[in-house]
């Protein structure tokens, strides 16, 4: 669901960069000084977990469009939303800058669409409700669906108003929706299943390492904290540097619903904003379409590479929210079984 520039006007690209620049803010200050210690190196794992996630692009039989995993809901189901939102910002911003995916102008739609709803509304809202009575396995798969498809259909239907609002006239309101919406419905449920397997592992591995997680009867115990982490480090990279070569080269359901509507994949609109945009992001990008430049090779480095600047970012990140170190807890990172 990555938004072009080409979606977006300058003033609506500015408008929902305050709000997720401004949620962000929130975010910070809500763990600043907070009990960080348990929390670094999950945001570190997952974050490098989603970056590679999102590289699968799964196809939608009889469509002709693809999906990909968002994120949001998995990542505040292990973090909490302010952790799980600052973390979903960094891989945006990385997919950006070092990858040109989505555009530079349309960062903070992207940002707001795919983290804000995913990690507030499916994290905060949803999976705290479900987890209120403590959470099971039945509860975890029906919290990961729900939140999902929620998520998803939010940050579907908030990118047809951001085009509406931006006087995109090349993707009429009412037509729009109607594709955005339902296509996005089923990839929400396949990130929706696709989460519920990630949480429901957790949950038997590492109780603990879930928000509202402690306490279960069903829950399981049968690992160290630092191996359920190698674990989800290990499918990061495995997922990002040998799987991504099996991701479906299909349209994505954005992409598909503007293919539906205007006949092309790719809106062209001009603007001085889009194009300055472009220009920069075209210096950055150091492997745009996660390849070398003027090549097609590079797909396997770039997943790996990526998963890695992301697990720096997010750790460092973590490291300079976290209040002074003191003694682990009993449940925290320190290898207890």
């Amino acid at each position: 669901m990555h938004m072009s520039d080409a979606l977006v006007s300058p003033v609506v690209a500015g408008i929902l960069y305050v709000c997720s620049a401004s949620t962000a803010g929130f975010s910070i200050r809500k763990l600043r000084g907070g009990d960080m210690n348990r929390k670094v190196p999950l945001m570190g794992v997952m974050g490098a977990f989603v970056f590679a996630a999102q590289m699968i692009n799964f196809s939608i039989p009889g469509t002709g469009s693809s999906g990909h995993l968002c994120g949001g809901m998995l990542l505040s189901a292990l973090l909490g939303p302010y952790a799980g939102f600052l973390t979903m910002t960094a891989i945006l911003l990385v997919q950006c800058l070092l990858f040109a995916d989505g555009g530079l102008m349309a960062l903070g739609c992207n940002v707001w669409n795919m983290g804000f709803y995913g990690c507030f509304v499916g994290g905060l809202l949803i999976w705290q409700a479900f987890m209120r009575k403590g959470p099971t396995r039945g509860r975890i798969i029906a919290a990961s669906v729900l939140g999902s498809v929620v998520s998803l259909l939010l940050g579907a239907f908030s990118v047809t108003l951001e085009t509406l609002a931006s006087g995109v006239t090349e993707l009429p309101f009412a037509v729009f929706v109607r594709f955005m919406l339902p296509i996005h419905l089923v990839i929400g449920l396949v990130e929706g299943l696709i989460t519920a397997a990630v949480l429901v592992f957790v949950f038997q591995a590492r109780p603990e390492l879930l928000q509202e997680g402690s306490g279960s009867r069903e829950a399981g115990r049968q690992m160290k904290a630092t191996t359920v982490l190698g674990i989800l480090a290990a499918v990061a990279l495995v997922t990002g540097g040998l799987l991504s070569h099996l991701a479906s080269s299909s349209p994505d359901g954005l992409e598909w619903s503007v293919g539906k509507v205007t006949g092309s994949t790719e809106l062209v609109r001009d603007s001085e904003a889009g194009a300055w945009a472009a220009g920069v992001q075209e210096q950055i990008a150091l492997l745009p379409d996660y390849a070398f430049k003027d090549s097609e090779k590079g797909t396997s480095f770039s997943g790996i590479a990526g998963a890695l600047v992301v697990l720096t970012i997010c750790l460092g990140l973590g490291l300079l929210l976290r209040r002074p170190a003191r003694k682990a807890e009993k449940t925290g990172f320190d290898g207890a079984a």
